[in-house]
């Protein structure tokens, strides 16, 4: 089993800048994949990026291609999502996510992003 916590959400103005961090704890060896999806108030939640934990291989969706950019250190079991030139569409509750067995289903309690225009 693996715990994951999220940290590093605000309040920025639209053109700035935020760290998100999830530490993990427990079993972390196996999972093989790390994500950050988000929902935004009203909509599904969708997926932002992801990084392999051996490779290192990152994935990103459309919408923040350029933009955003997902890392890890795995001697502190933890994974970083830098957000920058932020929009207010990027406003949402930010979820870390494990992969087990090539599905991610395990999830952290989430850190809310708030983007002012």
């Amino acid at each position: 089993q693996v715990q994951l916590v999220e940290s590093g959400g605000g309040l920025v103005q639209a053109g700035g800048s935020l760290r998100l961090s999830c530490a993990a704890s427990g079993r972390t060896s196996s999972y093989g994949f790390m994500g950050w999806f988000r929902q935004a108030p009203g909509k599904e939640r969708e997926f932002v990026a992801a990084i392999a934990r051996t490779s290192g291989v990152t994935t990103y969706a459309d919408s923040v291609k350029g933009r955003f950019t997902i890392s890890r250190d795995n001697a502190k079991n933890t994974v970083y999502l830098q957000m920058n030139s932020l929009k207010p569409e990027d406003t949402a509750l930010y979820y870390c996510a494990a992969a087990l067995s090539g599905t991610f289903n395990t999830w952290g309690q989430g850190t809310q992003v708030t983007v002012s225009s």
